[in-house]
C-alpha cells in the first residue's frame, strides 16, 4: 500500500509539471472586464454603473434618477444615510435587468456601507442592506443559498431527531452520547437564526455547544482512568438492524436530494475551476474569474481532488450545475461512511460499524455540506483516513498531507498523529516521510502553476487580512487580542496532545484529533457551520465508540517484544489489575492452543488490545 502510494504522488507530479511549465510561460487570460463601484478594489460581475440618471436605458422602464428617489425613501437606507454625512449614492444596473444603489462614504477610500435594490416593474425597494450584510451576500438570509431543500424545516428537524433519539438512553436519558449529539445538533438554531440574516444572533449561539464539545472531547482525549463507558453497552432505543435499514434510507435520500435539488456554492466552484486549469496547463493561483474572483484560496490538493470529476464531466464556462463538483461532494460523503463502517468495524465489530455510518448519514449538517457542494467533506474523509491508517504511519502522514494542503489548519494533527499508533512514539519518522511525498507533490504544483509569492499571497496572506461577520473576532474587532491567546491556546493544544500523558486508544486518539480542529475553528475570523465536516467524524468514532469492551488497538502495529497484552477494560492503565489480567489471558491462550490447537475454544474469550 506504501508503494502505491508513493508510485502514485510520483506520477501526479510528473504530470503536473510539464502543464505548469507552460502555465507559468503563457501570460493569464484577461477575464475581469466588468466595473466596479468607486474605491472597490475587486470588480463586480455584471455590474454597470449609471452616469446619466435621466437618460433611458435598453430593456428598463425606470431611469436612474426615480430610481434614486425610491430608494431614498427607504428607512435602512435612509437611516445609513444620516449616519454617514456626506456620503453619496452611485446608481447601477446589474446583469442589465436590476437596479441597484450604493451609498458610499466620503475619503479618498470610500467604503459602501449600504445598499437597495429596486424592480424595475414597480418601482418598489425589494431590498436594502446596511452593515456587514452589504458585502456579505451570504449573510441576507436568502432561501436556499445554502443546501436548497436540505435547510427546509420538514427535512432538518426530521435528521436532527434522527441523529439524537437512538441514542437515548432509557434510564438516564439526561445522560449519556445523546447529551453529546444534542449539544451538535442545537447549532441547528443557530444556523436558522443565520439563515433568517440575524447573524448578530447566530455568532453568539454557536459558543455554547462548541465550548461544551471541545471540553467534552478533551475529558475523553486526556482521561488516563478506565472508562466507566468500557463495561457498559452503548444504549440504544432500536436494535442496530433498524439502523442499518435507515442508513440504506439515508445514504439514497442524501445523494438523491444533492443530484436532484442542491446548489454548488462558490467552494465547489472553485474546485471544478481549479481542476479546469490544472487539467488545461493554465496558471491557478491569481487567475480566477471575476464571478469567483477568490476562489484560489485553497491549496493545491483542493483542485487536484476534482481533476479526474472535472475531466469526466467539464466544466461549461458558467457557474451552472457543475456535475463534477457534485461528483466530488457525493463521493466524499460516501467515503466518510465508509471509513466510519471500518472504523467502527475495527474497534467493537461490524454493529458499531453500522451505529458510526448511521450517525453520520442522519446528521442535519453533513447534509447540509453535501447539498451545498463544498469541500469540506474532503477533509473529513482524510481525517477518518488517518485514523484508520492509524498502524500504517506512511500512509497515516500522507492523509494529514492531503488534509493540510488542501485547507491547511488540518496540518495542526501532525504533531498528534505523527506520534500515534504502534512502536517508539508512534514511528513519527515513517509518518513525516508520508507527508513529505504528499507536501513534495503540492510544492511542485504550487511551483508549476503560480509560483510561491502567488500562492501564499492568494491563500494564507488573504486569509489572514479578510474580515467576516461569522465570528466573535469579526463582529467585534476590539477583541482581536483576545482572538491571538485563542490563536496561541489552540497551537499549543495541537503541539501539546502530541507529549502529555493521555487515553493511548483509538477513542483518545479521534477525541483529540477533534478537539485539536475544533480549538483551531474557534480562534478563525471567518467560520462557518460547513467546518464541522471535519471533526465529525473522529467526535462520533470518540462518542459512540467508547461504550463496550475493545477489539482494536491503535497499537496492534507494536512489535512483538515490546507489547504487552491487556484487557480493553482497563483502557491502557497499567495497574496490578491489569498485569494480573495479563498472566489469565496469556495462560488461557496457551491452554486452548494444547487442548483444542485446530479450532478456537468455544467458551467466551476476553478481547485483548496492546498497550
Amino acid at each position: 500500500m506504501r508503494g502505491a502510494l508513493a508510485a502514485a504522488l510520483v506520477a501526479v507530479a510528473l504530470v503536473a509539471l510539464p502543464a505548469g511549465a507552460a502555465a507559468a510561460a503563457a501570460p493569464p487570460p484577461t477575464t475581469l472586464t466588468t466595473v466596479a463601484p468607486p474605491g472597490i478594489d475587486t470588480p463586480v460581475q455584471g455590474l454597470r454603473r449609471i452616469e446619466a440618471l435621466d437618460a433611458r436605458q435598453p430593456g428598463l422602464a425606470l431611469t436612474g434618477r426615480a430610481v434614486l428617489r425610491a430608494v431614498l425613501r427607504d428607512d435602512r437606507y435612509a437611516g445609513a444615510l444620516r449616519a454617514h454625512p456626506g456620503a453619496r449614492s452611485s446608481v447601477f444596473v446589474k446583469d442589465g435587468v436590476r437596479w441597484q444603489v450604493s451609498l458610499f462614504t466620503a475619503g479618498r477610500r470610500p467604503r459602501e456601507v449600504a445598499v437597495a435594490y429596486v424592480d424595475d416593474a414597480t418601482g418598489r425597494v425589494t431590498e436594502s442592506w446596511t452593515g456587514w450584510q452589504v458585502s456579505w451576500t451570504m449573510a441576507r438570509g436568502y432561501p436556499g443559498a445554502f443546501g436548497r431543500k436540505a435547510t427546509a424545516l420538514w427535512v432538518w428537524l426530521p435528521l436532527t431527531l434522527l441523529f439524537v433519539v437512538p441514542f437515548l438512553d432509557r434510564r438516564r436519558p439526561w445522560r449519556g452520547p445523546a447529551l453529546d449529539l444534542a449539544a451538535l445538533a442545537l447549532l441547528g438554531v443557530s444556523f436558522a437564526c443565520f439563515s433568517h440574516a440575524r447573524v448578530d444572533l447566530s455568532v453568539p449561539l454557536t459558543l455554547p455547544p462548541l465550548l461544551y464539545l471541545l471540553g467534552r472531547l478533551l475529558w475523553l482525549g486526556l482521561r488516563r482512568r478506565p472508562d466507566p463507558a468500557a463495561v457498559r453497552d452503548l444504549p440504544l432505543l432500536v436494535p442496530v438492524r433498524w439502523l442499518a435499514v435507515g442508513l440504506l434510507f439515508l445514504v439514497g435520500f442524501r445523494a438523491g436530494l444533492d443530484l436532484a435539488n442542491a446548489n454548488v456554492i462558490d467552494v465547489g466552484y472553485s474546485g471544478v475551476l481549479g481542476a479546469d486549469a490544472l487539467g488545461d496547463g493554465r496558471r491557478l493561483w491569481g487567475n480566477f474569474p471575476g464571478d469567483n474572483l477568490h476562489g484560489d484560496t485553497y491549496g493545491p490538493i483542493a483542485y487536484l481532488a476534482y481533476v479526474p470529476f472535472e475531466q469526466l464531466l467539464p466544466w461549461s464556462g458558467h457557474w451552472d450545475d457543475l456535475p463534477a463538483a457534485k461528483g466530488v461532494s457525493v463521493t466524499a460523503d460516501l467515503a466518510c461512511i465508509a471509513l466510519l463502517y471500518l472504523l467502527g468495524r475495527r474497534l467493537r465489530g461490524p454493529e458499531l460499524g453500522v451505529v458510526l455510518a448511521y450517525a453520520w448519514a442522519a446528521c442535519p449538517f453533513t447534509l447540509l455540506t453535501l447539498a451545498s457542494n463544498s469541500n469540506d467533506t474532503l477533509i473529513g474523509a482524510f481525517v477518518l483516513g488517518a485514523l484508520l491508517a492509524v498502524d500504517r504511519p506512511v500512509t497515516r502522514g500522507a492523509m494529514v498531507g492531503l488534509a493540510g494542503w488542501a485547507k491547511f489548519a488540518p496540518l495542526a494533527l501532525a504533531p498528534l498523529l505523527a506520534t500515534a499508533g504502534g512502536g517508539t512514539r508512534g514511528r513519527p519518522g515513517r509518518f513525516l516521510l508520508g507527508l513529505g511525498l504528499v507536501s513534495a507533490v503540492s510544492l511542485a504544483i504550487v511551483l508549476a502553476y503560480g509560483g510561491l509569492p502567488a500562492f501564499w499571497h492568494r491563500t494564507l496572506g488573504y486569509q489572514d487580512t479578510r474580515s467576516a461577520p461569522f465570528s466573535l473576532w469579526g463582529q467585534f474587532p476590539g477583541w482581536r487580542p483576545f482572538q491571538g491567546v485563542v490563536q496561541a491556546a489552540g497551537v499549543l493544544l495541537a503541539v501539546g496532545v502530541a507529549v502529555v500523558p493521555r487515553r493511548r486508544d483509538l477513542v483518545g486518539l479521534a477525541a483529540l484529533s477533534a478537539a485539536v480542529l475544533l480549538a483551531l475553528q474557534l480562534g478563525v475570523t471567518y467560520w462557518f457551520y460547513l467546518y464541522l465536516s471535519w471533526l465529525l467524524g473522529p467526535l462520533l468514532v470518540a462518542v459512540l465508540g467508547r461504550y463496550g469492551t475493545s477489539t482494536w488497538s491503535i497499537a496492534s502495529a507494536r512489535p512483538a517484544d515490546d507489547a504487552r497484552t491487556t484487557t480493553a477494560l482497563t483502557q491502557g492503565s497499567s495497574s496490578d489489575g491489569s498485569n494480573r489480567t495479563d498472566i489469565w489471558v496469556r495462560r488461557l491462550s496457551m491452554a486452548c492452543s494444547r487442548t483444542t490447537p485446530s479450532t478456537p475454544p468455544r467458551a467466551p474469550v476476553i478481547p485483548t488490545s496492546v498497550t
